[in-house]
C-alpha cells in the first residue's frame, strides 16, 4: 500500500505543476506568438490555461481540507513567485534583478504569518 502524501504537499505539488501551465499561458505567446493577432494568442492561451484548472481547482478542493482560503491564496502567490522567476530568466531570457528577491523575501514573510499557529 502506498503511503499517504499529506494535504498540504499534495496542495503544493498541484499548484506548482498548475502555475508552470499558468505561467505560459499568460506570458509565453510574448515570446512565440507576438507576430500573430492577439485573439490567436488568446485562444491558444485559453487552450494552455485548461490545463492550469485542470490541476487548481483540484489543488484548491484538496487543499481547503486543511487550509484557510487565506492560506491557500498566500500558498499559491508564492509558488508563483517561485514558477515566475526561473521562466523569467532561463525562457524569456530576461536580466535577474535583485527586485526579485526583495519580492520573494516579502512574500516569504506573507507565509510566514498567513501559517504560524
Amino acid at each position: 500500500m502506498l503511503p499517504q502524501i499529506p494535504v498540504v504537499l499534495q496542495t503544493t505539488l498541484l499548484l506548482a505543476a498548475s502555475n508552470v501551465f499558468m505561467t505560459f499561458a499568460w506570458y509565453a505567446h510574448l515570446k512565440n506568438l507576438n507576430d500573430r493577432p492577439w485573439w490567436f494568442a488568446a485562444v491558444f492561451s485559453w487552450g494552455i490555461a485548461l490545463f492550469e484548472y485542470l490541476l487548481q481547482v483540484p489543488a484548491n478542493r484538496i487543499g481547503a481540507a486543511e487550509l484557510s482560503l487565506g492560506q491557500l491564496k498566500i500558498l499559491q502567490e508564492a509558488i508563483t513567485l517561485t514558477v515566475f522567476v526561473p521562466f523569467v530568466l532561463l525562457y524569456m531570457g530576461q536580466p535577474l534583478k535583485l527586485d526579485y528577491l526583495w519580492a520573494g523575501l516579502c512574500i516569504l514573510g506573507a507565509v510566514y504569518f498567513v501559517f504560524r499557529a
